[in-house]
């Protein structure tokens, strides 16, 4: 028996109004960068901040209903929610797939959060393929949410500046079965638990409470815990793994690298950003660098393809690849034929 395929109806995003400028990061350094450092080398103008009411899960809430808009689907035939927004949220130990569902109508679904950190979205995107294959009662997936971890940088931290471009944001996406446009194919998923504990929020934990001498500090406490280790193994291994996870993503959707039309890449350093296009043979075009947004953790995917089909990037029946790596250490990749053009390949 034929698997059943597995399409993108679309995508929906919501973006703060509120924004910080590189000029006034490099002031909150306190002398460590400048504004043109922070401009060339790290690559963004300025990132998108919360304001008021822009809650890890509200936010996810309104890119979800943005995407019910934009696809015009009835919340009442979404069959899953699974939230890959970050666990930094408006109340603990509550389930924001659970409150999105609720807040967007989609009564007869169920909700689940997803976390691997700003490698979620790619990884809740095979999970929901995987889950839409296997299981024929479900037909209808919305994998969203929000993303707001800015809030615990410590600019003055010298150790933080790969974190400075940290934004807030919300992303959601739809995939269906039987769906025969913009196929999703296959992905490739990799983790290096070395890094597990090499960054994280070092102070609110059950290791390291709050408390009342701690407060102010620990709401600024995301930091590199093992900040040489971390550096040298992601200079060991990072590009590597994210070659590797593309080239098997490509391998099993049985399509060659080389017709790769569009990266969906989250955004890092230019030097970087500009080193992947050129091992990949890609140009500039054909992928889009989240200079004004910076780093909206597993939000930037759905934001490049979203900003993508605004920007006429995507033809019919292009080759497309979402590229993530979040911290833990976990790298991602996924292959994407756009538009109609799908059978053609597969």
């Amino acid at each position: 028996m034929e698997k059943r395929s597995v399409g993108i109806v679309g995508t929906g995003i919501y973006i703060p109004e509120s924004v910080v400028t590189a000029k006034e990061i490099a002031e909150a350094t306190k002398g460590i960068w400048t504004e043109e450092a922070i401009v060339n080398k790290l690559g963004f103008t300025q990132k998108p901040v919360p304001g008021a009411g822009d809650g890890t899960q509200e936010m996810g809430v309104k890119a979800a209903l943005d995407c019910l808009k934009n696809t015009g689907v009835d919340p009442l035939d979404i069959d899953v929610v699974l939230c890959m927004g970050e666990e930094w949220k408006e109340y603990p130990l509550t389930t924001s797939a659970i409150y999105i569902q609720e807040k967007i109508g989609a009564y007869h679904a169920w909700g689940i959060d997803v976390q691997n950190r700003c490698c979620t979205t790619v990884t809740a995107m095979k999970m929901a393929r995987d889950m839409l294959i296997a299981d024929e009662s479900i037909d209808t997936i919305m994998v969203c949410g929000g993303y707001r971890n800015g809030d615990f940088v410590d600019y003055a931290d010298k150790n933080m500046s790969m974190m400075y471009n940290l934004g807030a944001g919300a992303g959601a996406i739809i995939l269906k079965a039987g769906y025969n446009r913009n196929l999703l194919l296959e992905s490739h998923i990799m983790s290096d638990g070395s890094m597990a504990r090499d960054a994280g929020v070092e102070i609110g934990g059950t290791c390291n409470p709050i408390r009342p001498d701690n407060v102010d500090e620990a709401y600024k406490s995301l930091r590199l815990l093992q900040p040489e280790h971390m550096k040298n193994r992601l200079n060991e291994v990072s590009m590597s793994n994210w070659m590797q996870c593309i080239d098997k993503a490509f391998e099993k959707s049985h399509i060659p690298k080389d017709k790769l039309d569009y990266l969906a890449v989250l955004h890092f350093k230019y030097s970087m950003h500009k080193t992947m296009l050129d091992l990949l043979g890609l140009d500039e075009s054909q992928s889009i660098y989240l200079s004004e947004f910076g780093h909206i953790g597993q939000v930037d995917q759905i934001l490049s393809l979203h900003l993508a089909q605004q920007q006429g990037k995507l033809k019919e029946g292009a080759v497309v690849s979402m590229i993530a790596a979040g911290i833990g250490y976990a790298w991602a990749a996924n292959v994407i034929i756009w538009g109609e053009g799908g059978k053609s390949h597969v």
